[in-house]
């Protein structure tokens, strides 16, 4: 009888700090037990030999941000069967995604004698599954390490896996948390995408909306809570600045209160 063969897994890096990857290595006893399931063939943090030219699953962490980046994202799209975008970056393009509405703006400030060719041919920052159909996310900035267990272990299992769309806030509701609105204080909760068990707000901190906006939210009711609390709703928008510029939603909800 033919030996079962442990899938071919790949791990690559794109504009990012590399914060994610970092996170996974973090738990190494438990990382031993992961990778003895899989045929981990090229890590690009760990590695500088190049990936083998098939493999199975692909893991990627970081934003989409030059023409390289965009072929290089089409191409594993092609070769892997499984593809699992990591971190803020891949998954709604995170920091370097705060470029996005001004991005040929912010390079001439940042490059005022032209963009360096190391950085390739740039283009307007974006999520990976703005470019290609992504199979799995793992969200937050970092990610959390037991979440990309469980969403590695659902891929390799073939598991229809759904990704969260309710909003972070009622989990605070079911576990009685105290609410930062009643403190005075600006949580994005009230839209943000659940599924890390509200880690920041336990930590007695406000959620700042690293999982992206939820397919659930409602911006305008968010809005609406914000004015009712008696805070500002400027400062709300700016929070959501920080990992939603590439998000529909909040472009046409910014375009939407510049126009009134």
């Amino acid at each position: 009888m033919e030996e079962k063969k442990n899938p071919r897994v790949v791990v690559f890096g794109l504009a990012s700090c590399f914060g994610c990857q970092l996170q996974i290595t973090n738990q190494e006893d438990h990382l031993m037990e992961v990778v003895g399931q899989i045929d981990l063939q090229h890590w690009q943090m760990t590695s500088s030999a190049p990936c083998p030219e098939e493999y199975d699953v692909a893991i990627i962490e970081g934003a989409v941000v030059n023409e390289e980046a965009i072929e290089l994202v089409r191409e594993i799209r092609s070769k892997a069967a499984v593809v699992i975008a990591i971190g803020a970056c891949a998954t709604t393009g995170g920091i370097p995604g705060m470029a996005a509405l001004d991005n040929a703006g912010k390079q001439a400030i940042q490059y005022p004698d032209g963009v360096p060719a190391a950085s390739g041919v740039p283009v307007e920052p974006r999520a990976v599954s703005a470019v290609i159909d992504v199979d799995y996310e793992v969200r937050c900035c970092p990610i959390d390490f037991w979440e990309f267990v469980d969403v590695l272990e659902a891929a390799l299992l073939g598991s229809n896996r759904r990704p969260f769309s309710r909003t972070m806030c009622g989990d605070c509701k079911r576990n009685e948390t105290s609410c930062f609105y009643n403190k005075g204080q600006i949580c994005l909760g009230l839209v943000t995408t659940a599924g890390c068990h509200a880690r920041c707000v336990n930590l007695g901190r406000p959620c700042n909306g690293c999982r992206g906006i939820s397919a659930d939210a409602s911006l305008e009711g968010a809005r609406g809570a914000v004015e009712r609390y008696g805070l500002s709703v400027a400062d709300f928008d700016k929070a959501l600045e920080m990992f939603n510029q590439t998000n529909p939603m909040y472009q046409a909800y910014i375009a939407a209160h510049k126009e009134g």
